[in-house]
């Protein structure tokens, strides 16, 4: 294939990915809005749950992750028994986890004091968390479904079943928050059993869709029967790719703490920001994920002619992206900032002069972040997983964090200086995980092919 022709097969297969990224991402911030317009005690007890849960499920959809690559793999090798084990042990692995984690999610209210939350923030939390986490169950599961369809670059059905859980989460929480449309006002347990509802609707929808459209896997049939050999083979990716995710969003959580440290108006620029810049990262994970599944493809097939080209196509539209972004964040900081505030807000001048220099930051901290996420893409398609995640970690805590209190606190930078920090430790993420894709992942497929 051409290097026009990844392109284009990279768009074709990584556009539904990202829109259903930032789908995604519109139903968390559907969430914030609409709490927001509810009450701040509201909107601040079910941000702490919200990263409460976050944490947990995203250790468990490492799980859905690994589905990915061993589905592409064998989609590419035409083994369709591998596709049906591996996509039905993602779905055991993903219940087990659940059932593990409940506990963690009904009695949250100890844990979240011990944390040093307010008391009544802390209360309100856990009562929304004996809801809401019930729908870590559909949530995994749509994880793994999600991931299979993906690996069959049936990308664009991901993206309209997501799409379709936006629309339904923003539906069920303006009249189960507020009351609208004959509903009772239910608040932060409206916006609880809006979440689970969203998560039901997505699995019921991607379950009908892989049953309808793809019989020929019978993925639920005999579904009680154990394969503790792909079992095995599902965790031993899995973990780590969990673990990589908890490493890097400990990150971003760290660096937080830090800003609040600062004060409010630092920690509320560093909000903006923060969302500004997600908001373009689904962009990058979006290729990330169309990655991961051309890697494993060319792996199936021992292709490294074509893994080679897919993975510098790739890498140039990521590069492409950030650019753009750069440009953007530089030129445009301030309007950007303002359609996060009322023109009212009496601290308005002083978070749009913050949040102006963290934007700037954050033009650097695209360039890398992408760079690391589309070699974390590549690596998993080829499923190497356990290195990476060594690599990721010492970059985030060893250099990361450190260099974020060093430059913020030690040299007096404040938030400039603590997002530096994310930027030297994300760098080094990207350096050291695309120098083992390039120097030593990329052999494997050499080898294979030998």
């Amino acid at each position: 294939m051409t290097y026009p022709g990844h392109f284009r097969a990279i768009a074709i297969l990584g556009l539904p990915l990202v829109g259903g990224h930032l789908a995604q991402f519109a139903i968390g911030l559907t969430d914030t809005v609409m709490l927001g317009w509810y009450g701040v005690e509201a909107l601040a007890a079910v941000t702490l749950a919200s990263s409460y849960f976050f944490v947990l499920f995203l250790f468990g959809a490492g799980f859905g992750l690994a589905v990915m690559p061993m589905v592409a793999t064998a989609a590419a090798e035409e083994n369709e028994t591998s596709i049906r084990r591996s996509t039905r042990m993602g779905l055991w692995l993903s219940l087990v986890y659940a059932a593990l984690t409940m506990p963690l999610l009904w009695w949250s209210h100890p844990i979240l004091v011990a944390l040093k939350q307010e008391p009544q923030v802390a209360q309100t939390a856990s009562e929304y968390l004996r809801v809401a986490g019930w729908g870590i169950i559909p949530a995994l599961l749509v994880m793994v479904l999600k991931s299979y369809l993906a690996a069959l670059e049936r990308t664009q059905i991901v993206l309209w079943i997501t799409v379709a859980a936006a629309l339904v989460n923003a539906v069920t929480n303006y009249a189960l928050i507020f009351g609208y449309w004959g509903a009772p006002e239910l608040g932060v347990m409206g916006a609880a059993i809006a979440s689970v509802v969203t998560q039901i609707v997505s699995l019921l929808c991607v379950v009908i869709y892989a049953v309808s459209v793809l019989p020929e896997h019978s993925l639920f049939q005999r579904f009680w029967r154990p394969d503790w050999e792909m079992f095995a083979s599902v965790l031993k990716l899995g973990v780590p790719i969990g673990l990589t995710l908890l490493a890097e969003v400990s990150l971003f959580a760290t660096s937080a703490f830090m800003m609040g440290w600062i004060g409010k108006v630092p920690l509320a620029a560093h909000g903006i920001a923060l969302n500004l810049a997600s908001a373009t990262f689904m962009i990058h994970l979006g290729l990330s994920n169309a990655a991961t599944i051309r890697a494993g493809n060319a792996l199936g097939r021992r292709d490294r002619a074509h893994l080679e080209r897919g993975a510098i196509a790739v890498t140039v539209m990521s590069l492409a992206v950030s650019i753009l972004t750069i440009i953007l964040f530089l030129t445009c900081a301030e309007p950007l900032i303002s359609l996060f505030m009322e023109p009212d807000n009496p601290q308005r001048t002083q978070i749009v002069a913050i949040g102006s220099g963290l934007l700037a930051m954050a033009a650097l901290f695209q360039l890398v972040d992408g760079a690391q996420v589309i070699a974390l893409g590549l690596l998993r398609g080829l499923q190497d997983a356990k290195i990476p995640m060594i690599m990721a970690a010492l970059s985030y805590w060893a250099v990361g964090i450190p260099s974020s209190y060093y430059f913020g606190f030690v040299q007096g930078m404040d938030g400039i200086g603590i997002w530096l920090g994310l930027v030297l430790g994300l760098a080094c993420a990207a350096v050291l995980l695309m120098a083992r894709f390039w120097l030593r992942s990329i052999r494997t497929v050499a080898a294979s092919a030998g």
